[in-house]
């Protein structure tokens, strides 16, 4: 059990985190476009995606949901020995971790506020499969429209009309990842 929690953090610790960090940057500036990330082997159920995507942003200062099934110990104690990270509730955290399903209803998580929109969760969703099929995404970071598979599209367009209020997404699987920030519109 030590083992798996001092196991799979990156490798080559500064590289790995820029890299893994460029990739989050590029996902989130180019809506429905899909990253390939690797570098961490986290316990499951968390994905490799996902274990990079936690290692590089989150830290002691960052508090974190984990969601369903993602809240096991093999998975906490990972995350508490590679970042840091405290575990909150829903209703305070900066991130959050689960399965579609897992991660709902939406509105438990911060969405900003008018002084300050910035202080909303980014929900990492842990997805089957991640394709750029499906929903059809326009706005920032999208030349004319971009496809992307999508676990419910209206929750996405009631969190885009919420702008600039709103929760950020990361959608992963395996070590595939795509972002949908709250701008991007879902037609």
């Amino acid at each position: 059990m030590q083992s798996a929690t001092l196991d799979g953090g990156f490798a080559d610790p500064a590289i790995e985190a820029a890299t893994a960090f460029r990739a989050v940057m590029e996902a989130m500036a180019r809506p429905g476009r899909i990253e390939t990330l690797a570098g961490a082997t986290p316990p499951a159920p968390l994905s490799p995606v996902a274990g990079a995507v936690v290692l590089t942003l989150c830290d002691t200062d960052t508090p974190l949901f984990l969601a369903g099934e993602m809240n096991c110990p093999a998975v906490r104690d990972w995350l508490a020995f590679h970042t840091g990270a405290p575990l909150t509730g829903a209703s305070d955290c900066t991130f959050a971790i689960g399965h579609w399903d897992d991660l709902l209803p939406l509105s438990q998580f911060p969405c900003g506020t008018a002084e300050y929109p910035d202080r909303s969760a980014t929900l990492i969703v842990e997805l089957p499969e991640l394709s750029a099929q499906g929903a059809t995404l326009r706005g920032p970071g999208i030349q004319d429209t971009a496809t992307l598979s999508l676990p419910d599209g209206d929750a996405f367009r009631q969190n885009a009309a919420c702008f600039p209020l709103g929760l950020d997404f990361m959608f992963t699987s395996g070590q595939a990842l795509a972002a949908l920030p709250r701008s991007t519109e879902v037609l």
